[in-house]
């Protein structure tokens, strides 16, 4: 689910914000691509029931970094820093969703080894 939200989050948001811009349609997908990547690795790493809001908050954090800074490699392409956090709260949103989903559903119990 998350390696297709994360890239639809990143195309909606260069339409919504007047601040975030790609040049082409690939750019906004390698983007979402690399926080679906992220965002996965830091829910299997962190999440577990009584982290909901922390698992969120890094998810802003982590998005807006990874938004601005990959802008920076990829030509005639532009997000400012204002851009990367409205980027990164609205992929904290849909996240947030999902967050509840796994934690609600038990999704997020480590099985000791």
């Amino acid at each position: 689910m998350k390696i297709i939200m994360c890239p639809l989050v990143v195309i909606l948001a260069s339409y919504l914000f007047p601040n975030v811009n790609y040049s082409a349609l690939s750019q906004p997908i390698v983007v979402g691509l690399v926080l679906a990547l992220a965002g996965t690795m830091m829910e299997y790493l962190f999440l577990r029931e009584g982290t909901l809001w922390m698992n969120t908050g890094m998810d802003f954090v982590a998005s807006s970094v990874i938004v601005y800074f990959m802008t920076l490699f990829f030509i005639g392409a532009r997000v400012t820093v204002l851009g990367a956090i409205l980027t990164g709260l609205l992929l904290a949103i849909t996240e947030h969703f999902t967050h509840v989903y796994l934690i609600q559903s038990g999704k997020t119990r480590k099985i000791p080894t």
